[in-house]
């Protein structure tokens, strides 16, 4: 595969066409992955519940993002690499900077952080300094506590003008790239309408341009219940590696996600 640059993702968007995104979080896996053709391995912070065992993605540090980004990026065959920013590492623009080099030294290609409006100022100096950015919007796990739970946002009609406005804006302010996560199918095909940038979605249907699981969730090997949105890909492979090539032939196909993994 050509090395996945925003322009790759960018013309597939305008042509109609969908790409496939996964988690890694190691050199094995990296390689895997895109090797198979993924076309986006995201390094989450998700890491810190499948691979650290907490309940939640807060005590995950920035420089643990940068080792595994790091690791990610010595087995990665071409895919483009996202990597998170976590929990208060860009409290302000000043510290967003900081703490994005960091990522992009170890081998990221763009970075990924949760938030709405109030991310602008954040995106456009990041935006200005050549830092490519991905905003997510919907369900953001780092805000888990005020959130109440892993709960689907934007349900309502003000929630739902409020994310489309954001979206909106943070195009307008340098985002290259969107992430919606835990909204409903119909709200995340009319913010992946209303903006020009590629959209990636998780439990938002399959209205979006791209779709993102976590690698251990795909491959049906997460303790615990299994959301709503994920599908065991290992159930009809007889590899792991046939498992990831079904996974992307599905998204970009448009089979997966299903009606029944989104929601109402």
């Amino acid at each position: 595969m050509n090395n996945v640059t925003l322009h790759t993702l960018s013309a597939l968007k305008q042509d109609g066409k969908k790409f496939a995104v996964l988690t890694a979080y190691d050199a094995c896996f990296a390689q895997l992955v895109s090797s198979a053709g993924t076309e986006v391995i995201l390094v989450g912070d998700s890491l810190g519940m499948v691979l650290q065992g907490h309940d939640s993605t807060l005590p995950v540090t920035v420089d643990e993002m940068a080792y595994h980004t790091r690791c990610v990026a010595g087995g990665n065959q071409g895919a483009m690499v996202m990597s998170d920013l976590p929990f208060m590492s860009y409290a302000t623009p000043e510290q967003a900077m900081l703490n994005a080099g960091k990522l992009m030294q170890a081998g990221a290609h763009i970075i990924k952080i949760e938030g709405g409006a109030w991310l602008a100022e954040t995106i456009a100096l990041l935006a200005d300094r050549g830092v490519p950015v991905c905003a997510h919007l919907g369900l953001t796990p780092q805000a888990v506590n005020r959130l109440g739970g892993y709960r689907v946002q934007g349900r309502d009609a003000t929630s739902a003008r409020q994310m489309i406005d954001d979206a909106i804006v943070l195009e307008q302010q340098g985002a290259s790239m969107l992430l919606l996560e835990c909204v409903p199918s119909l709200l995340a095909g009319e913010i992946s309408r209303a903006v020009d940038i590629p959209v990636i979605g998780i439990g938002a249907g399959p209205q979006t341009d791209a779709q993102v699981l976590v690698l251990h969730d795909m491959l049906g090997i997460t303790a615990g219940r299994k959301p709503r949105f994920v599908k065991d890909f290992m159930a009809d492979a007889d590899s792991i590696a046939g498992a990831i090539q079904s996974y992307g032939e599905q998204v970009r196909a448009g089979t997966f996600p299903a009606d029944e993994h989104g929601f109402e």
